[in-house]
């Protein structure tokens, strides 16, 4: 459905007969035999007489959006061209509004002590059921509240030897079968005065059941498959030729006819059964069958085992007769299960090898699509069916949502699941509703689908995992889960360049720039870390994960070394001086293993301080120098050093250790989750040198529970604790340079800027649990943030946020909203002026009301910078207490109106506090190669609407083209790039 803004073009009100008689113009030829083309006047003339809709000024405004490059003309190529790139861009745009967006997990009460076996919608009622091991049926409401707990009973086994091993709801019967180990399967009526009475038991199965599936004809519902899957790779089937009157015949003779009905599975092979009738196979050879199908369309059983060879069959029905006819698939290590998309026809399975694969049914030697991105085995696979996208669960809790047509993952869900060790792992999604339901053992999670708000702006085409400010260029550089890198131009929010599939099909998770900001460090979740320029050419390989795909959380880059953090408890050192070859295998930590688990990130200050944080909670600081371990930083009482070394900062900190005691900071969800206590980010707070002397906090963290901490790192203690976001279970953050402002966001798409300029500069008797001036309050995504990131451009203090949803925002910090990079409208930073926070509040109402104005940095010469607003500008702060107020312009982000606006520049400071020397440093970062049109294109450039004033900008990019030339003829021009990256976009 068209928007309000794209119902008012032509072009998106015009049918297909409209378009035909538009063709219709151009498929005569002149003279010469050339196509036709037509003038501005001519075309509007004759389309507004030929098609009869709209008006001449409409199909004016048409040719001038056609006629880019101001020919004066188009043809019939350039129009249709046009019509289908807008087709296009629709098309993207819904398929990124059609992502997921799941509501908080919620756990649900506690109903099961063993394993869960089974999860079921029972139909017309609304309710669910779920069985589990030792015997238990819970019955959940249609919002998964618990409404009763039923114990089943076996006559064959004693109470304690009872063992579920699979349920499935017989809809149109109101019936459940139920198998045990015992070589037996229950049918329970729904609908018995009793509940859950059994009426038949099939007994003597030749082996236990394991899976079971059951299936009827929508037409003819008294037509009906029982899919049965044992322990010694047999597949059998119970079909049922009149389920709507009875499954299986009664005793011609019975005094009770409530009693259970038992019929041994001889009896159905022999045919006593007339209502029903049994196939069977064995192409699994001796291997358990996981998952059993009856697939209606085909007619066929499709079943799935853990072995390399027949790991997925087809069984198909021969009518009239009851033979089988089996077709095998073969994979790398076998299948965990199995789902089936009967309107694309395609059979998503879940492998063992880390892999999603599509097959067709009809085509046996190679599945038709293979989703790359998991790096533990895939346990479960289901189909969403009707967007056509698929949910696969893999054994390390990562959730993905895959788009099945471009075979591209939309979504990564991670870190909100329950840490439990090797468990039984369920995955059942119920479409009506969209609810997902995920069992760990006994505990049963609910993930709910938020409906969608109205059209909203998209970054990339599937979730965003980091972005990067290029102070060099200029550029704002961002990655997603598809394995894809994007550069962004700061001043308009407009993409510049694109390089897709980076690592193939892997997700890239984190990034990291060199010193002089012209190498670009990605890593993926194939375990290794690459190196490439801006022209897109991958100069190094780091084998990170040793051959092994490996998720990374983080990468640092420091002056001799680069530090690879997030799959196991010690840190991966590459050393620059190996850096002679592509591809570079890592060196050995001199520092050994410390942590306990996982590390998840890290931070560095010159010279030498390096701390980790594990996903325990584990703080460790290091001596980055001599790599070894130094400290433990703990919330009770301080740890001693980990090594006797004779770093002499070490003992004057050891010395000067002040005797505090830690109260535990009060949260008012109760106790912090052990599960949740992992470390996400670690920041050094720059310019407190001398408050750390002193006993303040010099280190800031965050992690689960939504806790943020303040540290001395070299006292090994907590300064101050508290809750930045309320039942969160976990959180991002990042610092400013300058260590003013602290920002934090959670997995909803909030975002908090605190002011931390004087939080926690001396140290006190017991820990601060106060939390620091909250500034604003804001919601720029919609789903989980993945990335916070600072910089200063312009002299203003910004700050870009990433997300799931697929967005990449860009705010003043710390506040309000500038736009979301990639947006239809591109805001224009070195033109407008920044409006009031009233004007704001009105624009924004999901802002808070302390939004506090934007942080400005001088010029290093305000007046050189602008000579004819220096003395306005000064004159009007000094009238209006330091506020400019400027009219303010609006632009639209993610359905809702913002204000686009600029911080005020101050006058009065001379020297630029964020440079920190970068100017003489610029010539140095220049002379690497890259070539500079790559930096600002010739077409990008020409098509900027520049804002008035452009004479000036205009002059500043002359002069960096031709500052760029001068150097290239120094140094001589860059090489070309061989095919390690792809073609910018």
């Amino acid at each position: 459905m068209a928007t309000a803004k794209e119902a008012e073009l032509l072009e998106c009100r015009l049918s297909t007969e409209d378009f035909k008689k538009l063709q219709s113009l151009f498929l005569q030829t002149d003279a010469s035999g050339k196509a036709v083309s037509m003038g501005r006047v001519e075309f509007a003339e004759r389309a507004w007489a030929t098609v009869g809709r709209g008006s001449r000024e409409e199909y004016e405004h048409l040719f001038d959006s056609v006629d880019v490059s101001r020919e004066g003309w188009v043809d019939w190529r350039g129009l249709a061209s046009f019509l289908l790139l807008g087709l296009s861009e629709k098309e993207e745009l819904v398929r990124a509004a059609s992502v997921p967006r799941w509501s908080p997990a919620r756990l649900l009460p506690a109903a099961h002590t063993g394993p869960v076996q089974s999860m079921a919608h029972l139909g017309t009622s609304g309710r669910y059921l779920s069985a589990s091991k030792e015997g238990t049926l819970a019955v959940w409401s249609e919002d998964l509240r618990l409404l009763k707990t039923h114990r089943l009973a076996n006559d064959s086994v004693k109470p304690k030897d009872l063992w579920v091993t699979g349920m499935v709801v017989l809809t149109n019967v109101h019936k459940i079968a139920v198998s045990f180990t015992s070589k037996e399967i229950y049918f329970y009526d729904l609908l018995s005065k009793q509940e859950f009475s059994c009426q038949y038991k099939v007994h003597s199965l030749r082996h236990t059941p394991i899976s079971l599936h059951y299936w009827h004809h929508p037409q003819r519902p008294e037509q009906a498959v029982l899919s049965i899957g044992g322990v010694a790779g047999q597949v059998s089937g119970l079909c049922f030729r009149s389920a709507l009157i009875s499954l299986f015949e009664r005793p011609s003779v019975s005094d009770d006819h409530e009693s259970v009905v038992s019929i041994s599975w001889a009896e159905l092979q022999q045919g006593c059964h007339r209502c029903c009738y049994t196939v069977t196979h064995a192409a699994h050879g001796a291997h358990w069958v996981r998952t059993v199908r009856f697939l209606g369309t085909l007619e066929a059983f499709a079943s799935c085992s853990s072995a390399s060879q027949s790991s997925l069959v087809l069984a198909w029905m021969e009518n009239p007769t009851t033979s089988l006819r089996v077709t095998s698939f073969h994979t790398e290590k076998g299948l965990a299960g199995l789902d089936y998309h009967p309107g694309l026809n395609l059979i998503a399975t879940a492998g063992l090898n880390n892999q999603v694969c599509l097959w067709n049914p009809y085509l046996v030697s190679k599945p038709v699509g293979v989703l790359r991105g998991h790096v533990t085995s895939v346990v479960a696979v289901q189909f969403m069916v009707a967007k056509k996208q698929l949910i696969s669960f893999s054994k390390d809790k990562v959730l993905r949502v895959w788009d099945v047509a471009s075979q591209l993952c939309l979504q990564r869900v991670a870190g909100i699941f329950p840490k439990t060790p090797e468990c039984k792992t369920l995955l059942f999604f119920y479409e009506e509703r969209s609810h997902l339901l995920l069992s760990f053992n006994g505990t049963v999670m609910l993930l709910q689908t938020q409906k969608e708000a109205g059209r909203r702006e998209a970054s990339h085409d599937s979730a965003v995992t980091c972005a990067l400010y290029n102070s060099l260029f200029r550029q704002v550089i961002s990655s997603d889960s598809s394995s894809g890198v994007t550069c962004w131009l700061m001043d308009t929010g407009q993409k510049l360049k694109q390089f897709p599939h980076c690592h193939g099909d892997a997700e890239i998770t984190t990034m990291a720039l060199d010193e002089t900001q012209t190498r670009l460090f990605t890593a993926g979740t194939d375990g290794a870390v690459k190196v490439w320029d801006f022209n897109g050419h991958c100069h190094h390989r780091l084998n990170a994960g040793q051959g092994v795909a490996v998720e990374i959380s983080q990468i640092l880059v420091l002056k001799r070394t680069v530090l690879v953090f997030g799959w196991e408890r010690m840190v991966t050192v590459f050393r620059l001086n190996m850096f002679s070859q592509y591809f570079v295998e890592p060196s050995e930590w001199k520092g050994g293993v410390h942590h306990r688990d996982d590390i998840l990130c890290a931070a560095f200050r010159p010279p030498k301080s390096l701390v980790t944080g594990g996903s325990d909670g584990e703080i460790i600081a290091w001596n980055n120098s001599t790599e070894n371990a130094l400290r433990k930083l703990s919330l009770g009482k301080p740890c001693g050093l980990l090594r006797c070394g004779s770093d002499e900062a070490s003992r004057k900190a050891s010395a000067a250790r002040p005797s505090t005691h830690h109260e535990p900071c009060p949260n008012p969800a109760g106790a912090e989750d052990p599960e949740c206590c992992g470390v996400s980010r670690l920041v050094f707070l720059e310019g407190r040198k001398g408050a750390a002397v002193s006993g303040g906090a010099d280190l800031v963290s965050c992690g689960g529970s939504g806790t943020v901490r303040f540290w001395n790192a070299a006292n090994s203690c907590v300064v101050g604790e508290f809750v930045a976001h309320r039942d969160s279970r976990s959180i991002v953050l990042t610092v400013d340079s300058m260590g003013r402002y602290l920002a934090t966001a959670d997995m909803d798409g909030w975002l908090k800027v605190w002011d931390i300029q004087g939080y926690c500069l001396h140290a006190g008797e017991t820990v601060t649990n106060q939390a620091p001036l909250l500034l604003s309050t804001l919601r720029p995504h919609i789903d989980c943030v993945t990335h916070l990131e600072t910089c200063v451009h312009g002299g203003q203090l910004y700050l870009l946020s990433a997300s799931a949803d697929c967005s990449l925002v860009l705010s003043y910090l710390p506040g309000p909203i500038v736009g979301v990079f990639g947006q239809e409208v591109h805001w224009r930073l070195g033109e407008v002026g920044r409006a009031t926070l009233k004007d704001e509040r009105l624009a924004n109402p999901e802002c808070s009301v302390e939004t506090a104005a934007p942080a400005v940095v001088g010029e290093t010469d305000p007046e050189q910078a602008h000579p004819d607003r220096a003395g306005a500008v000064c004159s009007t702060a000094e009238e209006d207490d330091g506020q400019l107020h400027i009219p303010d312009e609006r632009v639209a982000v993610q359905g809702r109106s913002f204000i686009k606006g600029h911080g005020l520049r101050q006058c009065d400071i001379k020297e630029h506090p964020y440079m920190n020397g970068a100017q003489s440093t610029a010539i140095a970062c220049l002379k690497a190669a890259f070539d500079e049109r790559s930096l600002f294109p010739k077409d990008v450039l020409e098509q900027v609407d520049w804002p008035p004033g452009f004479r000036r900008c205009t002059q500043k990019v002359t002069v960096m083209r031709n500052y760029a030339r001068a150097i290239s003829r120094n140094v001589g021009k860059p090489k070309a790039t061989l095919s390690g990256g792809f073609k910018s976009k």
